[in-house]
């Protein structure tokens, strides 16, 4: 193999495949990076084997080749150069990739290309598009809110169900739902529902903000793996083979206290009630009173203790319906779902201080998050 490319262009593809590069596997080959030329292009891939990211870059290739370099290394060398032109060279005797840039150069061992882990092949007929930012911002509403430990496999994903021309992407933990709805450009011929290990759709989301183009989604017909296909990146991942909760029977279907919020002004009182909070079970207290006269705004006050630091209370005025009640939720799962809702109001929904709350984004009837509550001692 004998290329030349832009050392930016190199740089930004290695941090792309990068992410999916292996830190600790018992298969050493999954610590490298394949190279390879693919015509007028550098083909970039890496797999840690539960998620495979594999993009291109704009090349000058005379001579083909391919070789399994270590990832690490490559990826620290080339974004340490110039932004200039990278020649790059590959010794197929020994396998050496030699690499220069303006007064720089450096020769790297590879490892042969066939030993390399194969990326699973997904069917090249696509099952819908997205648009990519939609993905993108469905995908950080939802996969904060799955499990973050495997003893229950299917909580330690996202259940994603195409239907119609609608995606509907549900994570659950035990303590808390999101569920997300995204139209899709049309529709699907029959209803899907696979689950994304929450790991590897984080990467899907985060490389789909990079996207222009509508995003590709191949679901296998075994339904062991699902690739996004961008115009410059594909995303391959596992799924998970296990059935997702009736998340739908979770939701509640009616509340007795439902007020209208400001977002900004409950994440930065929730924010200041979580630094006494995260000494105390990170309980935050939420009490809800109507206003005293008709054409009065309700209030809203948010408060939390700790028994060696003190206390704290914001009040805030809301729009609100119902009765007057309290309830108490993890700080940290109120601060997670206010930073992510994307409006200027939320509407918080309570039935009573033990049963779940609803966070749902106002003018917004795709998103809603339910928060178990937490039992505090009168």
């Amino acid at each position: 193999m004998k290329a030349t490319c832009l050392q930016d262009n190199l740089a930004k593809g290695l941090a792309i495949v990068g992410r999916a590069v292996a830190t600790r596997s018992t298969l050493p080959m999954a610590s490298n990076i394949l190279l390879a030329s693919d015509g007028p292009r550098l083909k970039l891939a890496a797999t840690n084997l539960e998620i495979g990211i594999t993009t291109w870059v704009g090349a000058k290739v005379e001579e083909e080749g391919a070789v399994a370099v270590p990832a690490r290394l490559l990826s620290e060398f080339v974004s340490s150069l110039p932004q200039e032109k990278i020649e790059l060279t590959l010794n197929p005797r020994n396998r050496t990739l030699n690499l220069k840039c303006a007064r720089f150069e450096a020769n790297i061992r590879g490892a042969d290309p066939e030993e390399f882990p194969p990326l699973p092949s997904v069917s090249e007929e696509p099952t819908t598009t997205l648009d990519p930012k939609a993905l993108h911002d469905g995908v950080a509403q939802v996969v904060f809110a799955a499990a973050t430990d495997d003893t229950r496999p299917a909580l330690a994903g996202v259940l994603c169900s195409l239907q119609d021309e609608t995606l509907t992407m549900a994570a659950a933990d035990g303590y808390r739902l999101a569920v997300r709805k995204i139209g899709l450009s049309s529709a699907v011929p029959e209803k899907i529902d696979f689950i994304v290990p929450a790991r590897a759709l984080q990467e899907i989301g985060r490389l789909a903000a990079d996207e222009e183009d509508p995003v590709e989604v191949s679901v296998a017909p075994n339904r062991s793996h699902v690739l996004f296909h961008g115009a410059n990146v594909d995303v391959v991942s596992r799924l998970i083979d296990a059935n997702f909760p009736p998340y739908n029977q979770i939701i509640p279907s009616r509340w007795n206290t439902r007020v209208l919020i400001n977002t900004a002004d409950l994440l930065k009182s929730t924010k200041l009630a979580f630094l006494f909070a995260r000494d105390s079970a990170n309980i935050v207290k939420l009490q809800f009173q109507p206003g005293q006269e008709e054409m009065q705004p309700g209030r809203t006050t948010i408060s939390s203790a700790a028994a060696d630091l003190g206390d704290n209370a914001s009040e805030i005025d809301v729009v609100m319906e119902g009765n007057a009640t309290q309830i108490a939720f993890n700080g940290k799962y109120l601060l997670d779902v206010l930073g992510v809702v994307g409006t200027g109001q939320v509407a918080l929904e309570v039935s009573s201080p033990s049963s779940p709350g609803v966070v749902k984004p106002v003018g917004d009837d795709g998103y809603v998050h339910v928060i178990m509550p937490m039992h505090v001692a009168k």
